[in-house]
């Protein structure tokens, strides 16, 4: 069982007020990210997946991944209670993988991993092929944060491939080939 941890959020009135939520979500649209698909399978062998950009490495010794999930998300619990996830950080061409996790389409959640090519960690963890890097983790450690929860992954498998990720900045989609190829026939006189 891996131990789990709380922070609370008490407003104090001898500390500064938080800003507007409006505002705060205004300036980290600016934040560049990878956009990557947090993954888990149930016993029974049920995949959930969703996008996120809240991924980050924890540490390099031992190697150590962090994501951060709604904590009232079905996946939340897949994650604790299989004490372990997968993260594929998304190549530039995975627009409609990122689309379809992020509820962007018509689809309904099962159909989910019919848009890319999925297969499985030895784990039985969701893997998916040609993303930049793929990783699976065994969980841990999860700390609750107001809304969500942190959840640290030990990374027990890894594999990357050469391509340009897929970015999200601006609340759209970027890519670093696209703004290379934009640039590349500008004449500079």
């Amino acid at each position: 069982m891996v131990a789990r941890t709380s922070l609370r959020y008490n407003p104090d009135p001898h500390h500064p007020p938080a800003v507007p939520r409006d505002r705060f979500a205004e300036a980290l649209s600016r934040l560049t990210a990878t956009i990557c698909v947090v993954g888990a399978t149930e016993p029974d062998g049920t995949r959930h997946g969703r996008t996120a950009t809240a991924v980050m490495s924890l540490a390099a010794d031992p190697p150590t991944m962090l994501v951060s999930i709604d904590r009232t998300s079905a996946m939340a619990g897949v994650i604790e209670a299989t004490e372990g996830f997968s993260v594929a950080m998304l190549a530039e061409h995975q627009d409609e993988v990122a689309d379809a996790f992020a509820g962007k389409l018509p689809i309904a959640r099962s159909e989910r991993f019919t848009r890319g090519t999925w297969s499985a960690w030895p784990s039985g963890r969701p893997k998916l092929e040609e993303a930049v890097a793929v990783i699976d983790c065994h969980l841990i450690g999860l700390t609750e944060v107001t809304t969500h929860i942190l959840f640290v992954g030990l990374v027990t498998e890894v594999e990357t491939r050469d391509a340009s990720p897929l970015l999200w900045s601006l609340r759209r989609y970027a890519g670093v080939a696209a703004r290379r190829a934009a640039t590349s026939g500008v004449d500079e006189d």
